[in-house]
């Protein structure tokens, strides 16, 4: 039992002067990082040219199209407004009826 316990003591004894020296020593500085390269800016392409919408038209072509396309859009005004105008008429109709069948209805409930 007295050889277990001295070959203990020596191993424990022997292992701290086997790790002794690692704690012993003192930390490394961090390394500084090298610095990244910058990184090229990107280019912004150059803007193309405004064209004009119609470049081969005259001034009084121009003229004559715009006038066009607005009685166009008169007349199509015009045809809405009277579509409109319609729809409100069925609309007030349509509520004619529905305030005739409510009395119907009410009258019904009164008899029963």
């Amino acid at each position: 039992m007295n050889k277990i316990l001295i070959f203990g003591f020596t191993i424990i004894i022997f292992s701290l002067f086997f790790i002794n020296p690692i704690y012993s020593q003192e930390p490394e500085p961090p390394k500084i990082p090298e610095p990244s390269p910058e990184p090229r800016p990107i280019e912004i392409p150059e803007p193309e040219p405004i064209r004009q919408p119609f470049p081969e038209e005259s001034d009084v072509e121009k003229i004559q199209r715009l006038t066009e396309e607005n009685t166009e859009l008169k007349e199509e005004n015009f045809i809405l407004q009277v579509r409109i105008v319609e729809l409100n008429n069925i609309i007030e109709n349509l509520h004619a009826i529905i305030m005739e069948q409510i009395k119907v209805i009410l009258e019904l409930v009164n008899q029963l």
